[in-house]
């Protein structure tokens, strides 16, 4: 054998026997290092240069539950595992990376919970409460923290990737609370801010409706909600948003006011869009005679609506023919009435109105009336013993006349 030859045997007996003495000082606890080399459904086999190939079987992947041991991991990654148990004779290697990634797991979270981080996290699970993530331990992120907004069903969450920070660490306990709100609220902050420092006072711009309330709508002006007030959302009465608006809606507003220490930017949607008193001259007419409606009733008067947001006086005294002691007699709010633009003067928001003018006078009453009414006030005056008569020149009194004989049949 030549000197060559030797020399490469016993390389080779040397590195068996290096192997030999790694095989022989294995043992239950040992940290160790391979390469998958193949995934089943419920475990995976790892190449760590031992005798026989180790097993982690799916639970001791990782510390969430997988469905299949693909989820965790794939052939040819490198992974670093814990010896659970060893059997040289059946040949069995147990081997656990979930214990390893739990043992570096928790330095790397303490780092990043010191350090408020923002990190990516994969979702695993869906559960009651909230989702499941794997940060080498189980993480939890409740429902109240993945978004800014009400999430009602996180079936389809399962596989996204989220931007968490931790919220709270135990690891006595082994609890581990993420929040991508938290993440997102201070993007939105940030945006929000900037957007502020913006805006301008009088300025219009395009909004969509986020949400509605009893009190107005929020509206998103480029990623921060402003809100129009109902009395701000249309020129003509509003009883609630609802009933003049819907979630989606892109409208016109108005910036009426931007308040960065609070963080409140007051909007108008009817300021954005012409007053109704500016058309009001180009819409109406002395002497025109359009349809209206009784807005409000007061003891001089009423006051009819005959375009959104314009109003018009008409005076007790132009609501009948008849006389009247107040309007409530005729008319009531809600009713929809003809009325006669008698005068109108949109410098001044003011209206004349009549409705007495949009119907026919009554017809005088006949003469045959006031000949009875005439015949009956003569009788009255006969039934008077103190009416006189006259009677070529001479004037005496019933009274005088008859008075016995009235006295008597009386």
């Amino acid at each position: 054998m030549s000197e060559e030859m030797k020399d490469q045997q016993e390389t080779v007996e040397a590195t068996n026997q290096d192997e030999l003495e790694q095989i022989v000082s294995l043992k239950k606890g040992d940290t160790v290092r391979g390469t998958i080399v193949k995934v089943e459904d419920n475990q995976a086999y790892v190449s760590i240069g031992y005798k026989y190939d180790g097993v982690i079987p799916i639970r001791e992947l990782s510390s969430v539950q997988l469905d299949s041991a693909a989820e965790a991991v794939q052939v040819g990654q490198e992974v670093e595992a814990k010896v659970v148990s060893i059997n040289d004779e059946k040949e069995s290697l147990v081997l656990s990376k979930r214990a390893i990634d739990s043992e570096n797991a928790w330095d790397e979270l303490q780092k990043r919970f010191d350090s408020q981080e923002t990190f990516e996290v994969v979702v695993k699970d869906v559960v009651k409460g909230g989702i499941v993530v794997d940060v080498g331990v189980r993480g939890f992120i409740p429902a109240s923290m993945v978004e800014r907004h009400f999430v009602e069903d996180f079936s389809d969450y399962k596989g996204r990737t989220l931007r968490v920070k931790v919220k709270e660490l135990d690891r006595e306990n082994n609890k581990v609370i993420l929040s991508q709100k938290d993440v997102l609220d201070e993007e939105f902050e940030v945006n929000k801010q900037k957007i502020m420092a913006e805006l301008q006072e009088g300025q219009v711009i395009e909004g969509t409706v986020q949400r509605l309330t009893q009190f107005g709508a929020f509206v998103d002006v480029g990623g921060v909600d402003g809100l129009v007030h109902v009395s701000e959302i249309a020129w003509s009465h509003v009883d609630k948003p609802s009933d003049a608006l819907s979630e989606g809606d892109q409208v016109k507003v108005k910036v009426l006011k931007v308040d960065p220490e609070k963080g409140k930017i007051s909007l108008s949607i009817k300021a954005a869009q012409p007053g109704p008193w500016e058309t009001a001259a180009d819409q109406f007419n002395t002497g025109d005679i359009v349809t209206g409606e009784v807005k409000r009733l007061v003891n001089f008067g009423a006051f009819v609506e005959i375009a959104p947001g314009v109003e018009g006086l008409v005076h007790i005294s132009q609501i009948s023919h008849k006389h009247i002691g107040t309007p409530h007699e005729v008319l009531k709010e809600g009713q929809s009435v003809q009325v006669k633009i008698l005068d109108v003067n949109p410098s001044e928001k003011r209206v004349s109105l009549s409705i007495k003018e949009t119907e026919e006078a009554p017809a005088p009453a006949p003469k045959a009336e006031r000949t009875s009414n005439k015949g009956h006030s003569a009788r009255e005056e006969l039934n008077n013993p103190n009416v006189s008569l006259s009677n070529q020149g001479m004037s005496i009194t019933l009274g005088e006349r008859f008075g016995d004989k009235l006295s008597k049949l009386k």
